[in-house]
């Protein structure tokens, strides 16, 4: 992974909290018994609060795993970006991977209630645009042009996501589908992510379809940070060291803390749907190294029990909050398969429901970035999720000296026969 620009152990917990809890804000109070603002019923909404509950507990493991791997390390993801893009592939998924995949993912196993949620969720989200805050989302796959996609797959695509089909030479030629599809990436995410799939992360003949997911988000505090009394000020790291950080100070946030020693505050942005969550772990005195310097990440136990807290805070304390850039691209194959996922990118994988063609999971790419400043948040993610066809028999080619036979196909007699040595002469 590319190494992440300032931060620690806080930085870490601000990011899983911005991008696994704070797209899961709590809905909006009810309009009328039974029906909720934006038109939701109550079934909805018990059904978009299980996605977000879900996308949670995801990100959360995803995050631990990645910095299992990447001690000391900043960790950026979004879980939503992830599992959408996985949740694109579910679709297709069938028998046992299916299985493992919904695992992971926490998702429900009827297809019919998965696309219904799925579009409730895409329209939730697209409401998210109001002043002070725009969101932006889009979904598409890439196929190669030589392979069949599912007319079942597609429609469910499109029904769920939004997402429309693009050929592209990924087999062929997949350097310029590569150019491509980082190109429409780079357009969607406001110039923000230009390279999602790195050089040599499609050789050819080994990828068939690509998923992708890209979102935008550009959002205001509601109650802006005084560049003025930004300051500098010490920041104790995992590892021990001490850096310096610039600090953005605000009064009077909601507190909420929980008996095993986790501590937060909650950052509403304007127009009341969006908050960034930031916990600071427990235990450990700044300027202790802790234990291989991995990040802390809470149980949902004790997450719920902070959201809780901050929904109705006891207590109001002024904040200090470090100014971060955080910027990461890297492949998750590795960490998805130590989370149960690896049968999908296994010999073993069933994914015919994409294509009778289509084979297996051949890599998941992910990439982030986030800035918070005294005005907000600015944050953009991308997904691509590559999968590799069943091996194509081999073309014959005529490419030496070979013989020509044009014959009655009733009697076997020939016609005209040919020994062709130099097919130009």
């Amino acid at each position: 992974m590319q190494r992440l620009r300032q931060g620690g152990a806080l930085a870490a917990a601000l990011i899983s909290a911005a991008a696994a809890a704070g797209c899961t804000a709590r809905p909006p109070a009810p309009a009328k018994p039974g029906h909720h603002a934006l038109g939701l019923t109550s079934s909805q909404v018990v059904t978009l609060r299980s996605f977000g509950a879900g996308d949670t507990a995801f990100g959360l493991n995803l995050l631990s795993a990645l910095c299992r791997g990447q001690p000391g390390a900043n960790v950026l993801i979004s879980p939503l970006s992830v599992a959408t893009g996985l949740s694109m592939a579910y679709l297709g998924a069938r028998g046992s991977t299916a299985t493992a995949m919904a695992r992971v993912l926490h998702l429900p196993t009827a297809r019919a209630s998965l696309i219904l949620g799925l579009r409730a969720r895409r329209a939730l989200l697209a409401s998210l645009n109001r002043p002070g805050v725009t969101f932006a989302e889009s979904n598409g796959l890439w196929a190669d042009p030589s392979l069949v996609t599912s007319r079942s797959y597609r429609v469910a695509l499109r029904q769920a996501y939004r997402a429309g089909v693009t050929a592209v030479p990924l087999l062929s030629a997949p350097d310029r589908a590569r150019a491509r599809i980082n190109s429409a990436v780079a357009a969607e995410t406001r110039g923000h992510i230009r390279d999602l799939l790195p050089p040599g992360s499609m050789p050819p003949g080994s990828i068939g379809w690509v998923l992708t997911n890209a979102l935008y988000l550009d959002a205001s505090w509601r109650h802006r940070f005084d560049r003025a009394s930004t300051a500098p000020g010490p920041f104790h790291t995992s590892s021990g060291a001490v850096i310096t950080a610039r600090y953005m100070h605000g009064t009077s946030y909601g507190f909420a803390a929980t008996a095993s020693g986790w501590e937060a505050t909650e950052l509403p942005y304007r127009g009341g749907r969006l908050a960034m969550l930031a916990l600071l772990p427990p235990g450990r005195s700044p300027g202790s190294t802790g234990s291989a310097g991995s990040c802390q990440v809470p149980g949902t136990r004790d997450l719920r029990a902070l959201t809780r807290g901050l929904g109705r805070p006891a207590e109001h304390r002024p904040i200090a909050l470090p100014k971060v850039k955080l910027a990461s691209s890297e492949p998750l194959k590795g960490a998805l398969s130590r989370l149960g996922m690896g049968l999908a990118f296994s010999p073993q994988a069933d994914f015919r429901g994409i294509s009778p063609q289509a084979w297996r999971l051949g890599f998941v790419q992910h990439a982030a970035t986030l800035s918070v400043t005294e005005k907000g948040a600015v944050a953009s993610a991308a997904t691509a999720v590559g999968i590799q066809p069943l091996s194509l028999p081999a073309p014959l080619v005529f490419n030496r000296p070979y013989l020509l036979i044009i014959r009655d196909m009733l009697t076997g007699e020939p016609l005209m026969m040919a020994w062709v040595a130099n097919p130009r002469s």
